[in-house]
C-alpha cells in the first residue's frame, strides 16, 4: 500500500537570513529609482548674471539718461597726451557735453553701463596687446581708450611701431594699445593716368585711378595679425563716391589683374571685407579675440558736409526720429552707416569675427560732434565744413569703450597664462 505524501504547509517557510539581506539590497535601490524624488532633474548651476553693458543686446536697445549723481569726475580731459587735436573739443572751445550715460533696456532702462575700470583693465591685460585697424572712426575709439587707460598709468608713453599710426605703452602692466590707419583695409595705390597701362582707364576725363588689391592687406597692418591679442577692425567712411568721384575712381584688382567685369564700390567693399577677414582668420593665432565694430553714424542737418550741413546743437534725437535720419531707403544724407553695416555683416558671415554694434547707441547723439569747433587754423569750417562725423573726446567714444571693455577683459581672464 502506497503511503500518502504529507500536505504542503499553508505558508512557505521564511528565506534564510542571508537571502533576506540580499533581497533588501536589491529592493531598496529599486524603490528609490522609481520614487518621484529620483525623477527630479539633475542639479543645475545658477544662471550666469551678465553685467549691465556686457550683453550684445545692451548696445542695440536702450536710451541715454542723465548720469546718476554724484556725477564722477572725467577720467581725462583736454591734456591727455594721446589726444588728437580735432577731437579735443574742450581745448577747441566747444561747450562741454551734458553728462549722459547709456541705460540698456535689458538692465531696466535706468541702470547705466558702468564706466571702464581702467586699473582693472590693465591688470587683466598684463603683458597683452590691443590693436585697432581701420579709418578715423576707429582712431576716435583708440584715443578714448588710450586716454582712459592713461588715467590708471600716468607713466604711459607714446608707441608707434609695426606700422601703427598712434599708440601707447603702459609700463605698469606691460600693455600696448595701438591704432593702424588703413582706411580701405586693402592695399590701395594712386596710379596717375599717364602711368596707367589699361586703356579703358584713360577715359571720361579721369586724372588717374586708385588701384585696390582686394586680396592684399594694406602695408600699415599686414604684419600686425600675429602681434596683437585683440584686434578691433572697422571700415566704411571712405567707401563712397564723394571720396572717390568718377575723375579718380576706385578700380579693383585681384591676383594683380583688373577685375572683369569691373566692380561697383558696394560690391568692392563686401569683397575686401570678406578677403581681409579671411586673411586675419588664417594668420592670427587661434586665441586672438577678433572684433568688428559697426559703422559710426553722421549727423549732418540741412545738407552734406560740403553743402553747409550742420550739427551745432545740444539736442539728442528721439527714437522716433532715427528712421527718418538713417534709413537707407529714404535716401537721406546720413544713410551711409546702415548701408555699410549691411554690407559688412553680410561679408563677415561665417568668419571668426564677432560684430559689435556701436551704431544704434550713437545714432541719438547729434549733439556730440566737433561741429564748428575744429581747432587749428582760422577758417577751417569754411574750407572743410563742419565735422558731424567724428566725435568729441571725452564723449560718445567713451561709451564705446565701456561697451567693449567687458568683452576684452573676459577674453584676457579666460586665456590668462596662454599669451
Amino acid at each position: 500500500m502506497r503511503r500518502k505524501r504529507p500536505a504542503a504547509p499553508l505558508c512557505p517557510a521564511p528565506p534564510p537570513p542571508a537571502m533576506r539581506l540580499l533581497l533588501l539590497f536589491v529592493a531598496v535601490p529599486l524603490l528609490i529609482l522609481l520614487s518621484p524624488l529620483s525623477r527630479r532633474p539633475p542639479h543645475q548651476p545658477p544662471p550666469v548674471v551678465v553685467p549691465c553693458g556686457a550683453a550684445p543686446s545692451d548696445a542695440t536697445a536702450g536710451r541715454w539718461v542723465p548720469t546718476p549723481r554724484p556725477v564722477p569726475a572725467p577720467l581725462y580731459g583736454a591734456s591727455c597726451p594721446f589726444h588728437r587735436g580735432s577731437y579735443n573739443c574742450l581745448r577747441n572751445g566747444r561747450p562741454p557735453l551734458a553728462p549722459l550715460s547709456w541705460a540698456p533696456a535689458r538692465c531696466g532702462g535706468a541702470v547705466v553701463v558702468p564706466r571702464i575700470d581702467a586699473a582693472a583693465f590693465l591688470a587683466a591685460a598684463r603683458g597683452r596687446r590691443v590693436g585697432l585697424v581701420g579709418d578715423s572712426l576707429n582712431e576716435n575709439l583708440a584715443v578714448a581708450l588710450l586716454c582712459a587707460l592713461h588715467s590708471a598709468d600716468p607713466a604711459a608713453r607714446r608707441w608707434k611701431r609695426r606700422g601703427a599710426w598712434r599708440g601707447g605703452y603702459f609700463p605698469r602692466h606691460d600693455v600696448t594699445v595701438a591704432f593702424h590707419r588703413a582706411v580701405l583695409l586693402a592695399k590701395h595705390t594712386w596710379v596717375p593716368v599717364e602711368n596707367d597701362s589699361e586703356q579703358e582707364h584713360r577715359q571720361d576725363g579721369r586724372k588717374g585711378i586708385y588701384r585696390v588689391d582686394v586680396d592684399v592687406p594694406a602695408d600699415e597692418w599686414i604684419n600686425a595679425t600675429t602681434f596683437y591679442d585683440v584686434l578691433i577692425f572697422n571700415t566704411g567712411h571712405w567707401w563712397g563716391t564723394y571720396k572717390f568721384p568718377k575723375e579718380t575712381p576706385l578700380v579693383f584688382y585681384r591676383g594683380g589683374k583688373p577685375m572683369d567685369p569691373p566692380m561697383s564700390i558696394p560690391e568692392g567693399l563686401k569683397l575686401v571685407v570678406r578677403s581681409m577677414a579671411a586673411y586675419v582668420d588664417r594668420e592670427a593665432p587661434s586665441n586672438t579675440l577678433k572684433l568688428w565694430r559697426t559703422q559710426s553714424p553722421r549727423h549732418f542737418h540741412g545738407g552734406e558736409w560740403d553743402r553747409n550741413g550742420s550739427c551745432v546743437t545740444d539736442r539728442l534725437l528721439g527714437e522716433d526720429e532715427l528712421e527718418a535720419w538713417f534709413d537707407p531707403r529714404l535716401g537721406g544724407v546720413n544713410r551711409d552707416a546702415r548701408t555699410v553695416n549691411l554690407a559688412v555683416e553680410e561679408a563677415l558671415a561665417g568668419s571668426g569675427f564677432r560684430v559689435v554694434n556701436l551704431t544704434y547707441v550713437s545714432e541719438f547723439r547729434a549733439d556730440a560732434h566737433p561741429a564748428a569747433w575744429l581747432g587749428g587754423k582760422q577758417g577751417a569750417v569754411a574750407v572743410y565744413g563742419q565735422d558731424c562725423m567724428h566725435w568729441c573726446v571725452p564723449g560718445v567714444p567713451d561709451t564705446w569703450v565701456d561697451l567693449l571693455a567687458p568683452h576684452i577683459i573676459l577674453h584676457f581672464r579666460k586665456h590668462r597664462g596662454n599669451g
